[in-house]
């Protein structure tokens, strides 16, 4: 792996792929069994500049989506690759009818991430839960083209976070600090809380600068 460059900024490499394994029939004839996500997971520390390898997948959780929403316009210097549900929803208000606008927001986000993926372009996506199974919807549509996926999550005080979400927050805090989220195919992941988030100034899907 290389070595990071002296500026305080961390590069993610190109080869960090996420643990996708062909599916194997069972012999008594049932469906296939979803394929193993596993992989390494390093647990990053908050820096200048996080560097991810371009055509990555970044997922942004937290459980106060427009704390991850700001966190996502602030900080991506990619905007085209900044996608979210409620911004999808924004898009559809007044066009569609009301009825249909969360079956058609979900489908047009998943066309959308898709979509860039398979092109072998970055796609930082704002998660709407904190629970495990939106996770894993998106992290084995990269895990289908082969592309590495990272995870940050964004803590807020204990008021902001609904009772009911706790149990969840706490999991997922307890999986990631203990390097956990590489059997979910996070080939990284941070966690930051309000004395941490300053410190991260931009998020870039870029190679490393070439040493001479």
């Amino acid at each position: 792996m290389p070595t990071p460059p002296s500026a305080r900024s961390i590069k993610i490499d190109q080869d960090e792929r996420g643990g996708w394994s062909s599916d194997r029939p069972r012999r008594d004839g049932a469906p296939p069994r979803p394929a193993n996500l596993s992989v390494r997971c390093r647990v990053l520390s908050p820096v200048d500049q996080v560097r991810y390898s371009p055509g990555s997948l970044l997922l942004i959780v937290s459980p106060v989506t427009g704390e991850a929403e700001r966190f996502g316009q602030r900080l991506i210097e990619d905007r085209g690759a900044l996608l979210s549900l409620g911004k999808v929803r924004g898009l559809l208000a007044g066009r569609v009818d009301e009825v249909e606008v969360e079956a058609k927001a979900t489908e047009l986000l998943d066309a959308a991430v898709g979509k860039r993926l398979t092109g072998g372009e970055s796609v930082a996506l704002v998660t709407e839960s904190i629970g495990a199974e939106e996770r894993e919807h998106y992290v084995r549509m990269a895990a289908a083209h082969k592309r590495p996926c990272h995870l940050i999550l964004i803590e807020t005080t204990r008021e902001d976070v609904d009772e009911e979400e706790r149990p969840a927050l706490n999991k997922l805090r307890k999986a990631l600090d203990a390097g956990g989220l590489g059997e979910e195919g996070f080939n990284t992941a941070m966690r930051l809380g309000a004395g941490s988030i300053g410190e991260v100034k931009r998020i870039v899907f870029r190679p490393a600068p070439k040493v001479d």
